[in-house]
């Protein structure tokens, strides 16, 4: 889903956002999408992860340089660190929007609020929740300004569109962790003025849970913060701004007052995540209920086993997809797309989505930056054979990208995959990379 896009310079990041830009009616903001498809299915596409900067493109964060492979020494935990995550239909009739509940607190207190409908996307990080979706009395902080009165605003630009709203301290609950006084998005926020001019011209406003597919997105992407270092050094368009009588200007802000990985500020199981789900028939399934768990090694529920390790760019988090006699350097794995997003000059195309008279299989290889690599065999099924069936968890359907490989959420079904936080130690090394 949700990938964050660079917000400047002609790097590979940027030129992916823009590519992105250009397919904005499939891009759907977490992993819905804009628009309709013949098969009555909001269609999606793909989002950057966060890279040092996508709904994903990883962005780089301020986090520590990734340790030597020999930094293996996890802290051992026993805290609850399994939450529970479906893809079932959803008010939008989304198809393959993985979701959540997250208990959010105004830091330090029991004013909590459980809230339901979160995408859960490791194509983005930091928490964003609807501003409609909370309660009055969960009244969360506001993180301040640079200048004399006013507060923090973020511009969140996915592939589908864009978040804005305000930046706020909340204490996040997850299974049994809690990311104490982490810095949240809080979308269409009454307490700033509406977005900034930049901002409203990056796509589509994802400001109601109609457009946004629900109620929020719970990013748990391999980086620690969504902009990092970049943002924390200087004022950079689309990102941060402070909102004071005059209206928002851009602005730095430091990286610990950034919107923050909620997974990054657990005491324990902090250095990735491990999501599980269900293989699904060819015809999909009405719904299916899975597992994201917390940690990598830390506990003995998210060991790593016999998963293969694939390091990912360290200022991206991109890794490399050989497909069809060519290499997509700017490839991810996204739990926020709704399907996988790939080139192709063969397949018949329905609107957005690929669209084969018949199921079509095809194989990749994904190579991390150092030369491990993974199989990986995928089937594509008309799109209008999909929606025709009513169900809602496929891991046949597939759309069209230029330029990139987005591996979203069908990659997952059958698999364990495992997203590792970068400067995080692992049993396999530091992050940032994916396993599975």
């Amino acid at each position: 889903m949700q990938s964050r896009a660079l917000p400047f310079s002609f790097s590979p990041a940027l030129l992916l956002c823009m590519l992105l830009c250009a397919l904005l009616v499939a891009c759907g903001g977490g992993g819905g999408g804009g628009g309709s498809d013949s098969g009555g299915n909001a269609p999606a596409s793909p989002a950057q992860t966060s890279a040092p900067a996508t709904a994903s493109a990883p962005a780089n964060t301020s986090a520590p340089a990734a340790p030597s492979p020999a930094s293996t020494s996890v802290t051992q935990s026993t805290t609850p660190n399994v939450q529970p995550i479906t893809v079932t239909r959803t008010p939008t009739s989304t198809r393959n929007m993985l979701q959540t509940s997250v208990t959010i607190c105004v830091p330090g207190t029991n004013a909590c609020q459980t809230v339901d409908n979160i995408q859960v996307d490791t194509g983005s990080h930091g928490l964003r929740v609807l501003a409609s979706a909370l309660a009055p009395a969960v009244a969360l902080p506001l993180v301040a300004g640079g200048a004399p009165n006013s507060v923090v605003a973020e511009c969140a630009v996915f592939g589908s569109g864009y978040t804005w709203g305000a930046v706020r301290q909340a204490d996040v609950k997850l299974a049994g962790q809690v990311a104490a006084s982490t810095s949240v998005q809080v979308i269409a926020d009454s307490a700033v003025p509406g977005a900034a001019t930049d901002c409203s011209q990056s796509g589509l406003p994802m400001l109601s849970a109609s457009s946004l597919r629900g109620n929020g997105i719970l990013g748990v992407g391999p980086f620690v913060a969504d902009c990092g270092s970049n943002c924390s050094n200087s004022a950079m368009p689309r990102w941060y701004y402070d909102c004071g009588a005059d209206g928002c200007a851009a602005s730095a802000v430091a990286v610990a007052r950034q919107v923050t990985n909620p997974v990054a500020n657990f005491a324990t199981d902090n250095n990735g995540v491990l999501i599980e789900l269900p293989d699904v028939p060819d015809s999909g399934a009405s719904s299916v209920t899975g597992t994201l768990t917390f940690g990598i090694g830390s506990q003995s529920n998210n060991l790593l086993g016999s998963a293969t390790v694939l390091p990912s760019n360290s200022a991206t988090g991109y890794v490399t997809t050989d497909f069809g006699g060519s290499q997509y350097g700017s490839s991810f794995i996204d739990s926020g797309s709704n399907a996988v997003f790939f080139p192709s000059t063969t397949l018949a195309k329905c609107g957005v989505w690929y669209c084969p008279a018949t199921p079509q299989t095809f194989s990749a290889t994904i190579r991390s930056p150092v030369g491990t690599q993974g199989a990986v065999s995928f089937t594509v099924t008309a799109s209008t054979t999909l929606f025709g069936t009513g169900n809602f968890a496929f891991d046949n359907l597939a759309g069209a990208a230029s330029g990139f490989f987005d591996w979203g959420l069908p990659f997952f079904y059958g698999r364990r995959v495992f997203t590792a936080i970068q400067g995080r130690a692992t049993p396999a090394g530091a992050g940032p990379y994916y396993a599975f």
